[in-house]
């Protein structure tokens, strides 16, 4: 009887642990977009791929705060890309939205830029602390954005590059450690709300991006 018990307990933790395997994350787009606010006639889901065939990014219909943003990207040869979060303004989002970077660092001309407009940082803002994280061209990157409040940590294949908060972003140019910001974004991040829709750029100039395996988990 003991043995019997024990076979059902067992058999009771794996069903349940095999219903929950998703730990409390979401698909953050369906498979045929129809939650997403896109132009169709340049971005496309297929086999589980998501990808762009001009420069137009791709957001969410609904507004998130307090989240982890999980997904893989792939570069092509001198990618320009990036995923947007809190954004109040999907016409406008550029100066009021926090974008974090996606780029081919291997690329000579993201070696050529500041720190902080590399592949992983807060694009203009923050700078990750180790370089070159990103894979090359053509292999998939695992990157992990928990965005609570003010504080916004990243990881990049395993690795936690950016842990900062908005708060100490009191200035519209100059950043906390004395570089300049972007004179195109000009508001302090201290006074950015935490709460908006969440975008992914599309493809810049001849260079290609793919995401695939985005979910989301409030916390």
């Amino acid at each position: 009887m003991k043995q019997y018990l024990l076979f059902m307990i067992i058999s009771i933790n794996i069903i349940f642990n095999s219903c929950n395997t998703n730990n409390g994350y979401n698909a953050l787009f369906k498979d045929d977009l129809s939650n997403a606010d896109y132009n169709t006639d340049i971005w496309t889901y297929k086999d589980g791929v998501l990808t762009a065939s001009a420069d137009e990014a791709i957001w969410t219909i609904n507004e998130y705060e307090n989240f982890i943003l999980d997904l893989e990207f792939k570069n092509d040869v001198n990618t320009n890309s990036g995923v947007i979060i809190y954004c109040p303004d999907k016409e406008n989002w550029v100066p009021s939205s926090i974008e974090i970077q996606i780029a081919d660092d291997h690329h000579e001309f993201w070696q050529s830029l500041p720190e902080n407009a590399r592949c992983g940082s807060i694009y203009g803002h923050k700078g990750a602390n180790e370089q070159l994280v990103v894979k090359k061209p053509g292999l998939w990157n695992h990157m992990v954005i928990t965005a609570k409040g003010q504080q916004i940590t990243i990881e990049l294949n395993g690795k936690k590059i950016v842990n900062a908060n908005l708060s100490d972003w009191t200035s519209g140019t100059k950043n906390p450690d004395g570089t300049d910001i972007p004179e195109w974004l000009p508001k302090p991040y201290a006074e950015l709300q935490t709460k908006g829709y969440i975008g992914f750029q599309g493809k810049h100039g001849k260079s290609d991006i793919w995401f695939k395996n985005i979910k989301i988990k409030q916390i």
